[in-house]
């Protein structure tokens, strides 16, 4: 009986732990990254805000090409979305929210599987001598879970690398005039 009161208090004190300590951890996190691409900011907008083109260059699609992707909605528009179903991406979709055309873009990101997370997505095209800078940042909040996630792993540990590779295969598409 004695054994399972310490055992009891043991899981209370962590419970308290895990709650309290969880308040002093970082509500939101940003994730960002930008690049140079040679190519004119009209030709970086179709291939950000066309979810067609987007498939081509998007880092996840070249991780996991057998994902089943769909693309429906008024292209370049609000409600313009990009869903996925894979084994290593998971479930979730995109969804265009505003645009300005040919500077910036933003858009709805939700993950339904493997866990459920929502998220705001923002591409930014500015004039770069006679090309374009291309700014991609996500920001969202932390629950409790990702909260505590975050002290051992950093969201931009997780998806900047994936960023960088998505800049670059846009850069890519891009200066190739595609």
């Amino acid at each position: 009986m004695k054994i399972l009161k310490v055992i009891g208090i043991i899981v209370l004190v962590l419970a308290i732990i895990i709650v309290v300590g969880g308040m002093f951890l970082p509500k939101t996190y940003t994730v960002s990254r930008t690049t140079a691409i040679n190519a004119s900011d009209s030709v970086v907008y179709k291939n950000i805000a066309d979810f067609n083109e987007f498939y081509k260059w998007n880092p996840w699609a070249r991780q996991e090409p057998t994902a089943k992707i769909k693309v429906s909605g008024p292209v370049a528009a609000p409600a313009h979305l990009y869903e996925w179903e894979g084994k290593e991406t998971g479930q979730g979709y995109m969804k265009i929210k505003s645009v300005e055309p040919n500077k910036m873009v933003d858009i709805e990101l939700k993950f339904l599987k493997p866990f459920e997370s929502m998220a705001d997505t923002r591409f930014d095209i500015t004039p770069d001598g006679s090309g374009s800078k291309v700014t991609w940042t996500m920001s969202g909040e932390n629950n409790l879970m990702s909260k505590w996630m975050g002290v051992f792993m950093s969201m931009d540990s997780m998806i900047g690398k994936d960023f960088e590779n998505g800049l670059t295969y846009l850069k890519e598409k891009s200066e190739a005039g595609k």
